[in-house]
């Protein structure tokens, strides 16, 4: 009974089948082509997918963050699905190729889950990451979600119990793989290190209070929680999060 009354407080799943349209609105607005919004200095951004996706699923803004001078880099993730402690240590790992490369410390745009990770790794390593941008990221509690997602989350536990490979397990929450990650993800800010959490109260996946990051600017924007990778206002506010200092 618990579970059905919060998932009334959301609003209508099926409001995410908008997204496509979201999509098709960006490529129509000026912001696509990069007009009236601050453009990057050449530095690094990282990209990381939400839960049951990939790489591809930020495709769209790769290309924009390119366009308006930023360097998008891939997580390298196939699909989102994994142990979040190793996930996020093959991500620290990433960060280090990209800050080496680079010559400078990196920006994390993550979307969903992909946020999540992202504020990990600021907590973690303040010294690869400049800010982190998250969009429709539960941070203050990642399972503080649609329950419909809670089947998907439950099915993927199950089969990495299984032994299916490169799953998280039943045991991974809880369990010693993931506790660092997991206390990092709600921790305090390190100095210098800047987080915008852009939230939608049309979302239909994550509610609205768990973006809510009491160390985070926080964005409101109107979109779908899958179209938050392909709506225009979501692309404005990460273009004035990533602007480079004056």
């Amino acid at each position: 009974m618990i579970a059905l009354r919060e998932a009334f407080s959301l609003p209508p799943i099926w409001g995410e089948g908008r997204s496509t349209l979201e999509a098709a609105s960006l490529l129509r607005d000026p912001v696509w082509r990069g007009e009236g919004v601050p453009h990057g200095d050449g530095a690094p951004a990282l990209l990381v997918c939400g839960f049951l996706a990939g790489d591809d699923s930020l495709g769209l803004m790769a290309r924009w963050l390119k366009r308006i001078g930023h360097q998008p880099v891939r997580s390298g993730i196939r699909w989102n699905v994994g142990c979040l402690g190793a996930a996020v240590d093959r991500l620290e790992q990433r960060l280090e190729e990209t800050a080496a490369r680079h010559g400078s410390r990196v920006a994390v745009v993550g979307q969903s889950r992909g946020g999540c990770m992202g504020r990990v790794l600021a907590v973690r390593r303040p010294d690869l990451v400049s800010r982190v941008v998250t969009l429709g990221s539960p941070l203050r509690d990642p399972l503080d979600v649609h329950p419909a997602l809670w089947a998907h989350v439950h099915a993927v536990g199950l089969l990495g119990t299984l032994g299916v490979p490169g799953l998280f397990t039943a045991g991974c929450r809880a369990g010693p793989c993931c506790a660092p990650a997991t206390a990092e993800m709600t921790a305090p800010l390190p100095d210098g290190v800047s987080l915008t959490s852009v939230w939608s109260r049309s979302d239909g996946i994550v509610r609205r209070r768990a973006c809510l990051d009491p160390y985070a600017d926080l964005v409101e924007v109107r979109a779908s929680h899958i179209g938050m990778a392909a709506h225009p206002d979501v692309y404005r506010a990460v273009a004035a999060a990533l602007a480079p200092a004056a």
